[in-house]
């Protein structure tokens, strides 16, 4: 099984600053550890909005402490580029062919605004699996963000 974990962009990153991300992520994978085994993962930014990170728990399983390595690693990149990657209440949503991300609290103003709508594709970055990674773009009515939508009696 491959376990995964996506974080959401806060900000629009230059091409520069997404291509030294890249490579951050890259070379932390290439010595990302559990238990002084090297662990089978890849590092990938997805429409310059969300990192994903793969383990092939095939091979070896992630631990407790490469977790807490890929957490260092994660808050680190936060402190480096000035963004948040750990904020939950990020949501990031399909708009045309790019993902865009707004703090959860705006999701009833772009209903309203109909910017957004139920069947707008929202990310589940709550991921663990790569099955579940399948399958992240989830229509806003099938989320828990759903309680933003007006209910008609």
């Amino acid at each position: 099984m491959n376990r995964a974990w996506a974080f959401i962009i806060s900000k629009t990153l230059s091409s520069d600053q997404l291509n030294s991300l890249a490579e951050m992520g890259n070379k932390f994978i290439l010595s990302w550890t559990a238990h002084e085994q090297q662990l089978t993962a890849s590092f990938e930014i997805v429409k310059e909005r969300i990192i994903v990170v793969k383990v092939n728990e095939e091979v070896t399983n992630a631990s407790g402490c490469s977790i807490d390595k890929l957490t260092r690693f994660i808050k680190e990149t936060e402190k480096q580029f000035g963004i948040e990657l750990l904020n939950r209440l990020l949501v990031a949503y399909k708009n045309e062919d790019a993902i865009e991300v707004v703090h959860s609290s705006k999701i009833k103003e772009l209903l309203t605004e109909n910017r957004i709508s139920e069947n707008t594709l929202v990310y589940n970055t709550s991921v663990l699996t790569q099955n579940e990674l399948n399958n992240w773009e989830q229509p806003l009515k099938e989320t828990w963000l759903n309680k933003y939508l007006i209910k008609s009696n």
